[in-house]
């Protein structure tokens, strides 16, 4: 996020390695970790909705196909962002504050809560959910790959619960579609970045997402759509490999190996052919 929102004129880091040397020498170790309390709080309630609304559409679609799966997908991404835009809000807020200093010397937020508490005093709900639109187009699509995208992958490389390389297929296939739903919508998160990190400080910059996209390829050109896309991709692999190993399995032994799939497929049961779990996934932050 830093990479993303960093005055271009006067730039801090020069790139991912650049940036995370920077915070550790700049403000040790726990620099790495401002902001975390946000998304702890709010990625339980995130994944809740998602399994839940992405697996009931599955239902109700009825069938088990790539198309249905970036559909219920983007339903999950769509209701789930209620919560997304004011945890990254806070997030961000959090993140930026005190920026290269060990001790900072004044500290607009205590913490996550408190800070959405100002804002929301100051600004009311529209600025508790600032860059909700941008969330939106970036979550819809974005969930929507995300599910396709390992649905194809576990079909085309197939798993099955004897199989002894069916926990590091689940792994690739999980950490490659997280890269490929990033990859699918970063643009969009790199405008919505600017648009949560603007008004700090009570400076406001932009006027609207257009005026954002307009200011930042004028003085940046189109390579501002790949700023931090490096740290992203790096985290993006491993935390949706764990998440999408880790709800497979949960949900494959915990309803029955003798009744589970013959794949390693998340879906619905398909009675024509043969029977696959649910499919659900995690959020974003994906």
């Amino acid at each position: 996020m830093l990479l993303q929102v960093q005055n271009v004129d006067k730039p801090l880091y020069r790139g991912t390695y650049h940036c995370f040397q920077s915070i550790v020498r700049q403000e040790s170790m726990f620099g790495l970790y401002k902001g975390i309390a946000s998304p702890m709080m709010g990625l339980t309630f995130i994944n809740a909705i998602v399994f839940g609304v992405q697996g009931n559409a599955m239902h109700y679609l009825g069938h088990d196909t790539p198309m249905n799966q970036f559909l219920a997908g983007a339903a999950a991404g769509t209701i789930q962002c209620v919560i997304c835009c004011p945890m990254e809000l806070a997030k961000t807020r959090m993140q930026m504050q005190g920026t290269g200093e060990k001790k900072s010397k004044r500290k607009l937020y205590k913490n996550s809560l408190d800070c959405l508490a100002r804002i929301y005093k100051r600004e009311g709900l529209s600025g508790v959910n600032r860059g909700m639109v941008t969330t939106l187009i970036r979550e819809t699509p974005g969930f929507g790959v995300y599910f396709l995208a390992y649905d194809v992958l576990t079909r085309s490389i197939g798993c099955e619960p004897d199989d002894h390389y069916m926990i590091p297929k689940l792994l690739f296939a999980g950490g490659m579609s997280g890269i490929a739903s990033w990859l699918s919508t970063y643009p969009v998160d790199v405008i919505k970045s600017r648009l949560q990190a603007d008004g700090v400080g009570g400076v406001y910059q932009y006027t609207s997402i257009a005026d954002c996209v307009r200011q930042s390829v004028r003085r940046e050109g189109l390579r501002v759509f790949t700023r931090g896309l490096t740290s992203t991709l790096l985290r993006a692999f491993p935390v949706n490999a764990a998440t999408f190993a880790t709800v497979t399995l949960v949900l494959l032994y915990a309803r029955g190996v003798e009744e589970g799939p013959k794949d390693c497929e998340l879906g619905p049961p398909n009675t024509a052919h043969h029977t696959q779990l649910p499919q659900q996934t995690q959020a974003s932050s994906l």
